[in-house]
């Protein structure tokens, strides 16, 4: 599914500033010249600049505009990021050579998955490991699980995401290519259908400075 104009935009002036094109303080273009560089309107615009904000990329002065904020981390507080692909997400974030690597299967699920689940110990489900690097540098490894009769977590309504810093398991620790005892930058997530049902569960690990850490819940959408 093609990307909003307004996340594309957003997407264009992240990686300006991931990639130091944008130093902290410096001010962004304003909203009327942001329509006509990108020739889209003032409402794609302005919605640009608040995702930008709600992101933590920017901090936005009444009457003075959008300046770039002093430490941009990953807030992902919108839907339009949490639900997309990490080709996406990394391709917002820097200009470099992305690779991502997926291995999916499904496999007998662990007691403590399947209570999870609300599924029966033994029950197959899908785990996918997606490996993600930065012109060959490793920078990301996800664990991935979710029943055989969920396809995406695109019929989730609501997220809970917790991010710390943790020893890495040692799959992850091999991916990242860290020095033993050292700790990374950790996301659990769990993806929840309007039922209140568990339908994804996700284990990320990160270099331990690329991001800083949070904790929140958010609706993905309105439930029916």
């Amino acid at each position: 599914m093609k990307e909003p104009a307004y996340v594309a935009i957003a997407g264009i002036y992240e990686r300006r500033i991931r990639g130091g094109e944008l130093a902290p303080g410096t001010q962004l273009p304003t909203l009327a010249e942001m329509v006509e560089l990108h020739g889209v309107s003032d409402i794609v615009a302005r919605k640009a600049v608040e995702l930008m904000q709600s992101q933590g990329l920017v901090r936005v002065v009444r009457r003075r505009g959008a300046f770039v904020a002093d430490r941009p981390n990953l807030v992902r507080v919108s839907p339009e990021r949490q639900l997309e692909t990490a080709e996406t997400t990394f391709s917002h974030e820097s200009d470099r050579d992305v690779q991502i690597d997926r291995e999916v299967e499904q496999v007998p699920t662990t007691e403590e998955l399947a209570e999870a689940f609300g599924i029966s110990a033994g029950d197959l489900v899908t785990h996918t490991v997606t490996r993600a690097a930065e012109d060959r540098k490793p920078v990301s490894i996800s664990d991935t699980y979710q029943p055989i009769d969920v396809a995406d977590a695109s019929t989730a309504t609501d997220l809970e995401e917790i991010i710390a810093d943790r020893l890495p398991v040692p799959a992850h620790a091999e991916w990242l290519r860290t020095t033993p005892g050292d700790l990374v930058k950790t996301v659990h997530q769990r993806f929840f259908a309007a039922d209140g049902r568990l339908i994804m569960r996700s284990d990320i690990s990160y270099p331990q400075g690329r991001y800083d850490a949070f904790l929140f819940r958010m609706t993905l959408r309105p439930k029916p």
